[in-house]
């Protein structure tokens, strides 16, 4: 049994069987979630329909092949310091996505903070807890033009201390969408009708990431209008979380979103792997 299953027991077997299929653990062994507060980064600053395709690397990657690397544990940061340099290396700029992405203003986020969902689905900010080394959020927009409304891109990296603590931040993300299907970025912005998909290593065909967290619903926006296309695709390597969000605008074509949710990921992934995985033998 993996640790998603055990922490989707709290929300009961009704609810883990609207997002997993055949293989997925029955809910009579006992287990519970490792402590900490229902945490990640948001989307703050949009989403298909439960029909639409989940955004998965997969589709570029070779079943057969692992494209996960042996981790080096020597390589790993102890300290806050050392976390926040891996972090620098980890993060993209708007170059990864392509040159009608710019910079969005603020760039980066507060440093030192990490958002909480609360009991009543909204978003708060509060210290970082002791399983987070260091993360950050950067923000990026491709601005209204060319028939489409302005689309909203954000690149989230947290460093935890080792890959159990990293693995129940992905099982978390995965309770939050369980318990809170509609949820409040900030006043005038919200996400509705949520579904989530977590994937663990060699499942689905998941041959990139130690753990991958999907995420797609309806973003809503005072100020952006909607509802709009929304994603938030997560990949986890050792004590790494990378994720991308995707907030879609009106004339902005959802494969056009997805490819580049897939594309950052895949950029922010790669480059954990190349700073903390073993060397080739």
């Amino acid at each position: 049994m993996t640790r998603r299953y055990v922490a989707l027991r709290a929300y009961g077997c009704a609810a883990a069987g609207l997002f997993f299929m055949a293989g997925t653990a029955g809910c009579t062994a006992d287990g519970t979630a490792k402590g900490g507060a229902t945490s990640r980064a948001p989307a703050t600053s949009p989403a298909p329909s439960a029909s639409t395709a989940v955004p998965s690397a997969s589709a570029t990657a070779p079943s057969a092949v692992s494209l996960v690397p042996e981790l080096d544990e020597s390589k790993q940061p102890k300290t806050a310091a050392e976390a926040r340099e891996l972090l620098a290396r980890i993060l993209i700029t708007e170059d990864a996505f392509g040159p009608d992405v710019v910079r969005g203003a603020p760039f980066e986020s507060s440093s030192g903070r990490w958002p909480v969902l609360d009991e009543r689905c909204v978003w708060q900010t509060a210290d970082l807890p002791p399983d987070v080394l260091a993360t950050n959020t950067r923000y990026f927009l491709i601005p209204a033009g060319n028939g489409h409304g302005r689309v909203r891109l954000n690149a989230t990296v947290t460093i935890h201390h080792d890959r159990g603590e990293s693995g129940w931040e992905t099982a978390r993300a995965m309770e939050e969408v369980l318990r809170c299907p509609d949820q409040k970025l900030r006043e005038g912005e919200d996400l509705k009708g949520l579904l989530g998909n977590a994937v663990y290593q060699g499942e689905q065909m998941n041959n990139w990431s130690e753990d991958a967290f999907s995420e797609m619903g309806k973003y809503v926006s005072d100020t952006d209008g909607g509802p709009h296309t929304y994603f938030w695709y997560q990949a986890q390597f050792g004590p790494v979380t990378v994720a991308i969000t995707g907030k879609g605008a009106e004339g902005f074509k959802t494969e056009t979103l997805t490819q580049l949710v897939v594309q950052g990921n895949s950029r922010m992934l790669a480059q954990a792997k190349q700073a903390l995985g073993k060397a080739a033998g």
